[in-house]
C-alpha cells in the first residue's frame, strides 16, 4: 500500500501551494522575506497606482511613455518606482527599441493574493 500524501491535489493552483493562508500556518522565513519586499514595494501611493495602471492597460502591458502622464513627479522617478516594483518581483519588463514595456508578473499577484485568503469559516456559536 503506497502513502498518497505526498501527492498534489488535482485543481489546486501552484500559488495556494506554495503560499499556505497566514491563518493556516506560520510563514517561513525565507517566504516572509520574499513577500515583504512584495508588499513594502506597494506601499507607496506611486507604485501602488503605477501596478494598476499597468495591470488594467489595454493588452495587459504598457510602455514608460504611458506611464509618465497620469503622475506629477518626473520621468526619472517614475522609472525608479518602476525599478522597485521590477526588483520586487511585480513587474516584468522588455526594451523595444527606445521605449520599456511592462507588465504585471501573475504569479506575484497570485502569491500576494493566495497570502491573504480567508479560508471559510464555520460561524461561532453563542456560548
Amino acid at each position: 500500500m503506497s502513502k498518497q500524501s505526498g501527492l498534489p491535489v488535482l485543481g489546486q493552483d501552484d500559488a495556494a501551494a506554495c503560499c499556505a493562508p497566514m491563518v493556516r500556518e506560520p510563514l517561513g522565513e525565507e517566504t516572509a522575506a520574499e513577500l515583504s519586499r512584495m508588499f513594502k514595494a506597494l506601499s507607496d501611493p506611486i507604485r501602488l497606482r503605477l501596478l494598476s495602471l499597468i495591470a488594467s492597460h489595454e493588452g495587459g502591458e504598457a510602455c514608460v511613455c504611458d506611464l509618465i502622464g497620469p503622475f506629477d513627479v518626473s520621468q526619472p522617478t517614475i522609472s525608479h518606482h518602476l525599478k522597485v516594483l521590477r526588483e520586487a518581483g511585480l513587474v516584468g519588463s522588455e526594451r523595444r527599441g527606445t521605449w520599456v514595456y511592462y507588465w504585471v508578473l501573475p504569479e506575484a499577484l497570485a502569491k500576494l493574493s493566495a497570502l491573504l485568503e480567508i479560508p471559510a469559516m464555520s460561524p461561532k456559536t453563542p456560548a
